[in-house]
C-alpha cells in the first residue's frame, strides 16, 4: 500500500520493450508534426509577405492593381483623409509596437519562440493589406510632371527606392528577417542563432538604408496627390520614430558595439565616410 494505493507485482514492473519503443515512436511522430506545423506556419507568413510586398509596389506606383494611392477619389475629402489616417495609424502601431521587446517576450507566451518572427512579419503583411483594401483616394494635386523626361527620373527612382529596401535586407539576413531561418533550423532540432553584427554595403553608408528606401519610395512619384503627399508625410514621420526606438533596443541588446557604431555613421543621410571595423546589424533590425 503506497499513498493509499494498492501496488501489484505486474504493477512494479518495468515497461517491455515494445511499449517504450511505441512511446518513443508516438513522442517523435508528435514532435515531428509539430515542427512540421511551425515550419509551415513560417513559409505562409513569407508567401503572405511576398504577395503584399508585390502588391504595394504597384499600389503605391499606381502600377495595374486594382486598388491605388492615387485613384479617383469617391468620398468627400475631409472623410477620406480621416479614414487614411487612422488606417496609417493602425499600421504604424502594429508595426513599431510588436517589435519592441516587452511585446515580443508576450508573444511568446501565445506562440512558440521559433514562430515569434514569422508571427511579427504575418501580422504587419496583413495590416499593410487591410490599409491598401481601405484607402480612400483623395485627388488633389501637389505637383504633376508633364515632361517625359521628369517622369521617367522619378519613376525610376522609386524602382530604386524598392531595389534599396530590398538589398538592404540581404545585407543584414533577409532569411532571418522574414522568419525562415527561424523555423528551419527549429525543423532540424537545432538551436538558432542569431547573425553576427556587420556593417555590410550600405550599412557602411548609413545605419538605416532600409528606411531611407522606404522614403524614396514614398515620395518619388511624378504625379503627387493629396492622398499620396499625406502617406509621404506619415511614412517619413513614423520612420524617423521608429528609429528612435528600434535603436534603444539595438543598444540594448548590442551594448558599446553599437553605439560605436551609431556614432560614426549617419541614420539616414550618407557623408564623408569613416572606419568602422565591427561587423554587421543584427537580422532583427528590420521591419520594426
Amino acid at each position: 500500500m503506497v499513498n493509499g494505493w494498492s501496488l501489484t507485482r505486474q504493477d512494479l514492473r518495468p515497461p517491455d520493450a515494445d511499449t517504450v519503443l511505441h512511446t518513443l515512436n508516438e513522442q517523435w511522430r508528435n514532435t515531428i508534426m509539430k515542427r512540421t506545423l511551425i515550419l509551415a506556419y513560417g513559409a505562409v507568413s513569407y508567401l503572405v509577405f511576398l504577395a503584399v510586398f508585390v502588391y504595394a509596389i504597384g499600389f503605391i506606383g499606381n502600377f495595374y492593381t486594382p486598388t491605388s494611392l492615387d485613384a479617383e477619389p469617391t468620398r468627400p475629402m475631409v472623410e477620406a483623409l480621416l479614414i487614411n489616417l487612422g488606417l496609417l495609424l493602425l499600421f504604424s502601431l502594429q508595426h513599431s509596437r510588436m517589435a519592441r521587446r516587452g511585446f515580443k517576450k508576450h508573444r511568446m507566451t501565445i506562440f512558440p519562440q521559433a514562430a515569434e518572427r514569422s508571427t511579427y512579419v504575418l501580422f504587419s503583411s496583413v495590416a499593410l493589406a487591410v490599409l491598401m483594401a481601405l484607402w480612400q483616394p483623395v485627388g488633389g494635386l501637389c505637383w504633376d510632371l508633364t515632361g517625359e523626361a521628369g517622369r521617367i527620373a522619378l519613376v525610376t527612382l522609386y524602382i530604386l527606392g524598392w531595389a534599396i529596401v530590398l538589398v538592404s535586407t540581404f545585407l543584414i539576413n533577409h532569411f532571418d528577417l522574414f522568419g525562415l531561418a527561424q523555423v528551419w533550423a527549429h525543423f532540424r532540432g537545432r538551436q538558432y542563432r542569431y547573425p553576427a553584427f556587420r556593417t555590410p554595403g550600405l550599412y557602411r553608408l548609413v545605419r538605416q538604408p532600409l528606411y531611407v528606401g522606404w522614403i524614396i519610395v514614398a515620395w518619388a512619384t511624378p504625379t503627387m496627390t493629396l492622398a499620396h503627399a499625406v502617406f509621404a508625410l506619415v511614412v517619413t514621420v513614423y520612420v524617423v520614430a521608429a528609429i528612435q526606438l528600434e535603436e534603444q533596443d539595438l543598444v540594448h541588446s548590442r551594448g558599446a558595439d553599437y553605439v560605436r557604431y551609431r556614432n560614426q555613421v549617419p541614420m539616414l543621410i550618407p557623408r564623408a565616410p569613416r572606419t568602422y571595423s565591427s561587423g554587421a546589424i543584427t537580422g532583427q533590425l528590420k521591419l520594426s
